[in-house]
């Protein structure tokens, strides 16, 4: 990771602001990294423009990894949306109890219009409860692997201290 001190001699951030240089937002430690991988996957299945300026903000308002939280709403990309997507519509539809209708994609602002207007409650509630769970999944995996490895550098050296004895 870039020091503040580092960014700052580069320049190019100087357009955001002091805030970017706040020490935390660029450290890798447990806490920031875990709940980076929140902000960034909560965020990532959540449908509207901004996405990577939510990120930076969520960031910074919860004082975590800053460049984390900002690549990871990019799991979203034009590849993803639609199988993402349409994967929290499913999700929606089964919590509201919405049938799930087929769709038959036409490529008009007047077919986009009118699909959003139907299926906006079931994608919503789905967008939100995907963001929430892969969310928090990823919090608590990368919290754990955390864990464990600190756990696995602690034996180690416990190891190399009773070799040299």
């Amino acid at each position: 990771m870039p020091s503040p001190a580092r960014l700052r001699e580069n320049g190019t951030l100087d357009i955001l602001g002091e805030w970017v240089y706040a020490s935390n937002l660029w450290h890798l430690n447990r806490y920031s990294a875990s709940m980076a991988f929140f902000v960034g996957l909560f965020l990532a299945f959540i449908p509207i423009p901004g996405q990577m300026l939510l990120a930076a903000l969520g960031a910074v308002l919860l004082r975590c990894n800053l460049p984390i939280s900002v690549g990871l709403v990019w799991i979203t990309n034009p590849l993803t949306v639609p199988a993402i997507f349409y994967l929290a519509y499913q999700v929606g539809a089964l919590i509201i109890d919405v049938p799930i209708k087929e769709v038959e994609f036409v490529l008009s602002f007047q077919w986009i219009n009118e699909e959003l207007r139907r299926v906006w409650r079931p994608l919503v509630v789905g967008c939100l409860l995907c963001g929430l769970f892969f969310g928090s999944l990823g919090y608590f995996i990368v919290n754990v692997l955390w864990r464990l490895r600190v756990a696995r550098q602690w034996k180690k050296r416990k190891k190399r201290r009773a070799q040299r004895s």
